[in-house]
């Protein structure tokens, strides 16, 4: 188990690789395919629209809302959303480079920030914030009861938390981030959530609403090599996908089948 000053050493490398990006030869191929074939295929099912759709319905009225935006980079899909209709908003991050990107694209909102800071030091003192917006985020940290003491200790009384992280509780995609991880250039950093990890969530917060996403949708990717046409691979997934998503929410056997989880989580 890996100790507070131990991760914030490997958050100093994780720094370093985000500022001057080195992926080796295996790195860059799963990237291509999260961020090429696998986005194409979320963005044609609906997916992309969903998530974000829904995390805008969870933030709720941002009006007297003091807002964290933890691992923002240079801002995600709704951080400038995010910042200009909250009372008070906060985006952080370890690259100092992206952050100074972010201050441009939020200097013109009232009460909007950025930081390059790691969320774990003591540098980072505020607290109180209303809701901590985690996308892609959480499995970045190697021990879960750290991460959710410091969660905890930010977060106002009955505080939320809005996430998206990989799952590796699917034998299958289990079978190949386990190949994959010896060769991983981010491997210190990157801890897609297990059974263990979920039920530990689950356990210190309480869960709002929950939502798996590429459960049997996945396998459109293989459907996509068959001479079928493409109006009809999009119609199958998108059926696929709304199954994930409803049935993911109260049934944690499919919930486990998935390769992404979103959750609302409140405090206790």
């Amino acid at each position: 188990m890996k100790t507070t000053s131990e991760i914030l050493e490997i958050n100093k490398k994780q720094k370093d690789f985000y500022n001057n990006v080195k992926q080796n030869f295996l790195t860059r191929m799963w990237a291509g395919f999260r961020n090429g074939l696998l986005n194409k295929i979320r963005k044609n099912i609906g997916v992309q629209d969903q998530v974000y759709g829904l995390h805008k319905v969870w933030f709720g009225d941002l009006s007297q809302k003091k807002v964290l935006d933890l691992g923002c980079f240079s801002g995600n899909n709704l951080s400038t959303f995010l910042a200009k209709n909250s009372k008070s908003y906060t985006g952080i991050d370890l690259s100092d480079q992206a952050i100074e990107r972010l201050k441009e694209k939020i200097q013109s909102f009232p009460g909007a920030k950025a930081e390059a800071v790691d969320f774990l030091s003591e540098e980072f003192s505020e607290k109180d914030f209303d809701l901590i917006y985690a996308y892609g985020v959480l499995h970045h940290f190697p021990s879960i009861d750290i991460l959710i003491s410091r969660l905890n200790e930010k977060l106002s009384a009955k505080g939320q938390i809005i996430s998206y992280d990989p799952l590796q509780t699917s034998k299958p995609i289990w079978i190949l981030r386990t190949l994959y991880r010896p060769f991983q250039s981010d491997a210190d950093w990157e801890w897609p959530f297990t059974k263990k990890v979920y039920y530990k969530l689950s356990k210190e917060f309480n869960i709002v609403e929950r939502h798996g996403i590429l459960g049997k949708s996945k396998w459109i990717t293989l459907l996509n090599i068959l001479p079928i046409g493409s109006a009809r691979k999009v119609n199958i997934g998108q059926k696929w996908h709304q199954q994930d998503w409803e049935n993911s929410e109260r049934n944690d056997a499919v919930l486990f089948r998935c390769m992404h989880l979103t959750m609302l989580m409140q405090k206790k």
